[in-house]
């Protein structure tokens, strides 16, 4: 508005006649915390305990480096090894090159004698999962022996209290920690706090060994230590990954036998391969090259062989994706997890019964499985607070948190401004011009607008004079979200011949 004419001339004036807009805030942006090989931007150690923002695996790698390389020591200490056995071998004696045979392999695999810090796999898999910018949080440096400790993740916790982008957490090394119940209980207390971020929760996991149906101690393990609430979502199981954890060269060879008997000392068309790694089987005249590939093969499809993972990295970056492919508004479920050979421990419908609802205090967790012909699946969209019909979905908190978040930081124009109808006219059109967008990408339910949300505001309808008085804008906002249809029933009838 021109506010002064002086000087004869033209004059212009510009008038606006679009109301602002609301720039919508980021809804899949993580904050990992845990253990790295190093933190430095400049100095040495000069990122401990501070959130960096990062792109891609190559930034991670270059401010903190890579993951724990398992001695070789440790390797034979904790695989035990390789016991082979060669069956069903067919050769022609004129030709003893000309050999096959069927090689079966077994390995022990002790987890526990293996580093427990994860972090940097984890940001693979969240990156392999369709993940995007996200804050890590180097809370010390980890050692081949060293364990997460309670105090160091809290300190994560507590760091990226101030970083108001963050609207995921993940603690992926708090499985392992000495302070699980503690660890997670402050992360959901800040998002309770700050209502603009999700927690995602892993399992304490007891159960270890895949196609058991003793899950119950773990279910008890999240439910027990984690707080219900609608910002949080527990996952189970761990999942087995397609990175490996050592490498398969090392691995010795305990046992080998031919046909189910001891092999002879000395065969010169079967070479003993005790005490062996994998990678001497190459030197071995004859058939050694050949065994080592198969061997590889073999040794390779043993799930101990793996990094097993917590689910969160994987799930965080399903959100991501969904997110930017769908919208927030999506729930994340029925979606493929990459990189992984399946689900620590294989779950049937009858056991994902009690997972998924949870009478007594309604905290579902969320279900991880491999179907045939599909592959490996989110199977789960509810928050802990499962009981909740508000809230009991994950996509319908996120979405909230999304649109509470945007609105409130696009009326920071009207901070101060007149508490007059006409800032009250520009507040509505500005939200119910957001909320139409929303209702017509399907985020919100309804064959009209009106059906799908409301926005009410001025004196006698959400303000009295003396909130006017006091300098009091109320804005009441109402919504339809969309809720996923989590049971689909198919009636069928059998209809009489009528001709």
């Amino acid at each position: 508005m021109i506010t002064k004419l002086a000087t004869p001339g033209v004059y212009v004036d510009e008038i606006p006649t679009l109301p602002p807009t609301v720039a919508e805030v980021d809804s899949a942006i993580p904050a990992f915390i845990g253990y790295t090989e190093k933190a430095k931007r400049f100095a040495d150690d000069d990122l401990i305990g501070v959130p960096f923002k990062i792109s891609g695996m190559e930034e991670y790698e270059l401010f903190f480096g890579k993951g724990i390389e398992v001695p070789e020591t440790l390797i034979n200490d904790a695989t035990k090894g390789v016991k082979l056995s060669i069956n069903e071998v067919t050769e022609d004696p004129a030709n003893p090159d000309s050999a096959t045979a069927k090689f079966e392999v077994t390995m022990e695999v002790r987890d526990e004698d293996f580093p427990k810090h994860n972090l940097y796999y984890s940001l693979k898999h969240y990156f392999a999962n369709g993940g995007g910018n996200c804050y890590v949080v180097a809370v010390d440096k980890f050692t081949d022996t060293s364990s997460p400790v309670k105090g160091k993740l809290l300190d994560g916790v507590a760091a990226v209290q101030d970083v108001d982008e963050v609207t995921i957490f993940v603690i992926p090394e708090a499985q392992w920690s000495d302070g699980y119940k503690d660890v997670y209980e402050a992360a959901v207390m800040q998002a309770e706090e700050l209502k603009d971020r999700f927690v995602l929760i892993d399992p304490k996991q007891v159960t270890i060994p895949s196609n058991t149906s003793a899950i119950d101690g773990d279910a008890a393990a999240i439910r027990n230590d984690a707080k219900a609430s609608s910002y949080a979502a527990a996952y189970y199981p761990n999942l087995v990954t397609t990175y490996e954890r050592f490498s398969l060269d090392k691995v010795k060879i305990d046992t080998h036998t031919l046909n189910g008997a001891a092999l002879p000392a000395t065969n010169p068309n079967h070479p003993d391969m005790k005490d062996k790694s994998l990678n001497d089987l190459k030197t071995i005249p004859k058939r050694g090259f050949s065994a080592y590939n198969q061997l590889i093969a073999e040794v390779s499809k043993h799930p101990k062989t793996r990094v097993v993972l917590p689910p969160s990295p994987a799930v965080a970056g399903i959100y991501a994706r969904v997110d930017s492919q769908r919208g927030v508004w999506k729930a994340p479920a029925n979606e493929a997890v990459m990189n992984v050979s399946g689900a620590l421990v294989e779950l049937s419908s009858k056991q994902q019964e009690n997972l998924n609802i949870d009478s007594l205090a309604g905290e579902s967790i969320n279900v991880i499985r491999t179907f045939p012909g599909f592959g490996t699946l989110v199977w789960g969209a509810r928050t802990l607070k499962g009981n909740d019909a508000e809230w009991r979905y994950v996509n319908v908190r996120r979405f909230m948190m999304v649109v509470e978040e945007s609105i409130k930081k696009s009326l920071q124009w009207a901070v101060f401004e007149p508490n007059t109808a006409s800032t009250w006219v520009r507040v509505k059109g500005l939200i119910e011009n957001y909320l139409f967008d929303k209702w017509r990408q399907g985020a919100l339910a309804g064959v009209k607008p009106d059906d799908a949300f409301y926005v009410k505001i001025g004196l006698g309808t959400t303000m009295t004079p003396q909130d006017v008085l006091n300098g009091i804008m109320n804005v009441e906002i109402g919504l339809a979200v969309a809720r996923p249809a989590e049971f689909i029933v198919l009636k069928f009838i059998q209809v009489l011949q009528k001709s």
